[in-house]
């Protein structure tokens, strides 16, 4: 990224606005206003041809007419003529161009879009937009855009993808308190998109909080990397979770992957704190932008009432920091500070007795004491104290305190005075809230900050000795065939060439060679109808298990054909498969899908028939490392199965990483081959043990 190409589009020194009007209600009259009005302290160059003065300034025919270096332009114009503004831009030097016109991908002009982007960097220019509001920024007193004024002022920048919303959330942060530095557009993201605007917010001065509105990212992976990167807290809002093409598709990863959970998974590998709405996204980025990450577990609540107390004790256990008894020493020098009927425990109930001495003093010794790692404040309004004065008393103490590395929060519950106790608190730079969970959530948030931080998620897992060239041989002849889908053995003789263990397996064309097999393989044994058109194969009647000796082999291979000719009388069938039958292990299911944001994509859960009906499963996005492996095996509900329960020894948790970690590298490096498959069931046995792929499946993109 050319930082001063950056710098010239989102922090102009000066700007151009082609397509300005001395016509009231024009866009391009209210941006020239917006720009006046913001007492924006660069040059502004309204473009004309049919005007020469507008607003008192000075309005050029051209941007070539224009007698000095232009930073930016921001363009109006009808779509047709935005190609030929691009082009005088990039003649004259121009850095960058922030197009608020509509008329492109988003109506189905993609080319013109694509033009657009072409010609811009021909001339060493980047894109903001099409179809966008516009840039705000409080620090350069630069309102470019549409939107009726800058933002309260904040060490927050918001980037959205939705121009109304933006406009929506600039009002609105004077009505919540919760102030931005910037608002950016970004629109239809044809050139600068998500992970340039972090990528430069990262390394803005004015920012300390990255807040994102997003309805979908282009390029998932860019994203996931340029946030990894970011030193600063960035907070996502998404819109549009819901599953996306699932119900028809031919994997069990298929039917399960849907955009919220991938999200989720990105998120998490990114380090993207969740909001889960609009007033969300508004308190986490107030406690994101003004409090320092919480560095460990220990969070201790303070109230002067027990109800408030239990409901953020509720709140700490939903959101991730569950409440711990305090120390005795802490305990017994709270205990000073309250009446005998007070509770020092966690939450401390200082009991409605509580005045601003008694916040004051427990404040300043909780935020000292090395036990606590955040706190979090509640006041319930009473007769007897004035809600200012607490605040001022929290404020003082936290001051005197000295401790600038821990994160407080505060919730009033009251009326208009602990209103206007919980403004002055914001402008003082601690976080307050009418609820007590709404405190909590944003502690949370705090502390899922510190965590993403400790937790490297750059590392990727070490590459195996894989032959890549095996596996596409296989690929290759069923592509001969005609067949978009591998049969089970050669899903596995892929799964072998990257190093995972499956089952010894044979493929029969006679029931005579089905009894050879099974005397070479050993008995017992399974068998399997293999058809690239009856991928699931239990349904169809198509799988004998525990098969014993001779007679079991003939009866089962009649009858397996049988039934996979009355599922599907026109599938073609390539034979019966004989596989050793391995020990009865824990069932998990690896899987996977080329997801159209972040491509390849790994799930993992409980595995076996009803993996669909419990829906017990999570996601990341390849590739990862052993630790993140390992994290997704502890995420799932079914976890304490593989840890060991009622008398179960633990699972070989490090063989399942190592084979997730292979797994995840098979389907990257075998990307544009495979859209989706999985392995279910793995046989997962005791520490030491290792585990066995008993079943797998591959769907092969369409070319």
């Amino acid at each position: 990224m050319d930082n001063k190409v950056m710098n010239g589009l989102l922090t102009p020194k000066s700007v151009a606005i082609i397509g300005a009007s001395a016509t009231p209600g024009k866009i391009g009259h209210t941006v020239v206003k917006n720009l006046v009005e913001s007492n924006y302290a660069g040059k502004i160059y309204p473009v004309n041809p049919k005007s020469d003065d507008i607003l008192g300034l000075k309005c050029y025919h051209t941007v070539s007419e224009i007698p000095a270096q232009v930073d930016a332009a921001i363009i109006t114009v009808p779509a047709k003529i935005v190609l030929d503004s691009i082009k005088e831009c990039g003649e004259k030097g121009v850095k960058g161009a922030i197009i608020i016109t509509s008329g492109f991908s988003e109506v189905g002009e993609k080319a013109l879009e694509e033009e657009l982007v072409k010609t811009a960097h021909s001339y060493g220019m980047r894109i903001l937009g099409p179809n966008i509001v516009g840039v705000l920024s409080n620090s350069d007193k630069f309102n470019g855009s549409f939107a009726p004024f800058l933002p309260l002022k904040g060490s927050s920048s918001l980037v959205s993808q939705s121009g109304a919303l933006l406009i929506g959330i600039d009002a609105a942060t004077y009505l919540r308190g919760v102030g931005f530095d910037k608002l950016i557009s970004i629109g239809n993201m044809s050139d600068v998109d998500f992970a340039d605007t972090i990528e430069w917010l990262d390394m803005d001065e004015k920012t300390k909080c990255i807040s994102l509105y997003i309805e979908g990212f282009k390029q998932g992976r860019k994203v996931i990397e340029a946030a990894q990167k970011a030193k600063k807290p960035i907070i996502g809002l998404k819109a549009g979770v819901s599953a996306h093409g699932a119900a028809a598709a031919a994997s069990h990863t298929g039917s399960l992957a849907g955009a919220s959970k991938i999200y989720d998974a990105a998120f998490k590998q990114a380090g993207i704190i969740w909001a889960n709405d609009l007033n969300n996204l508004f308190d986490r980025t107030l406690a994101l932008s003004l409090q320092p990450p919480m560095k460990g577990d220990n969070l201790l609540v303070l109230t002067n009432g027990g109800g408030v107390g239990v409901l953020a004790t509720d709140a700490a256990e939903k959101y991730g920091v569950p409440l711990k008894f305090a120390p005795e020493d802490v305990q017994a020098e709270l205990k000073k500070h309250m009446p005998e009927f007070g509770s020092a425990k966690n939450p401390v109930d200082l009991t409605g007795m509580a005045g601003t001495e008694w916040y004051s003093e427990t404040v300043k010794y909780s935020i000292q004491h090395p036990w606590v790692d955040g706190l979090v404040v509640l006041y319930c309004e009473t007769a007897m104290t004035n809600p200012l004065e607490i605040a001022q008393g929290i404020q003082k103490a936290l001051q005197e305190s000295g401790i600038k590395d821990k994160p407080v929060t505060v919730s009033y519950v009251g009326g208009e005075k602990s209103e206007e106790a919980m403004r002055w608190l914001v402008e003082n730079g601690i976080p307050a809230y009418g609820a007590p969970d709404l405190a909590v959530n944003a502690i949370a948030a705090l502390r899922e900050f510190a965590r993403n931080k400790e937790n490297n998620h750059t590392e990727i897992a070490e590459t195996g000795n894989f032959d890549k060239k095996a596996a596409l041989a296989v690929i290759e002849k069923a592509r001969q065939d005609g067949r978009s889908a591998l049969t089970e053995m050669e899903a596995k003789q892929v799964f072998e060439a990257y190093q995972m263990p499956v089952t010894h397996s044979r493929v029969a064309k006679s029931e005579d060679e089905a009894v050879k097999l099974a005397k070479e393989i050993g008995y017992p044994l399974v068998m399997k109808i293999v058809s690239p058109q009856i991928l699931h194969k239990s349904d169809a009647g198509g799988v004998k298990v525990n098969i014993k000796d001779e007679a079991a082999v003939r009866s089962a291979y009649q009858q397996i054909l049988k039934n996979a000719k009355a599922y599907k009388a026109d599938a073609d069938i390539h034979g019966i498969l004989v596989q050793e039958m391995a020990p009865m292990g824990t069932e998990v299911i690896l899987g996977s899908v080329n997801d159209a944001t972040f491509g390849p994509t790994v799930m993992f859960g409980l595995g076996g028939i009803f993996v669909e009906v419990l829906k017990d499963v999570t996601f990341r996005v390849a590739p990862f490392s052993k630790k993140q492996a390992l994290e997704m095996m502890a995420e799932i509900k079914g976890a304490p199965i593989l840890r060991g329960v009622r008398g179960e020894q633990p699972r070989d948790m490090d063989a399942l990483a190592d084979t997730i970690c292979k797994y995840a590298h098979m389907v990257l490096d075998l990307a544009d081959e495979i859209s989706e498959s999985d392995a279910n069931p793995v046989l997962v046995y005791e520490q030491g043990k290792g585990l066995k792929v008993a079943d797998a499946r591959m769907l092969l993109k369409k070319k």
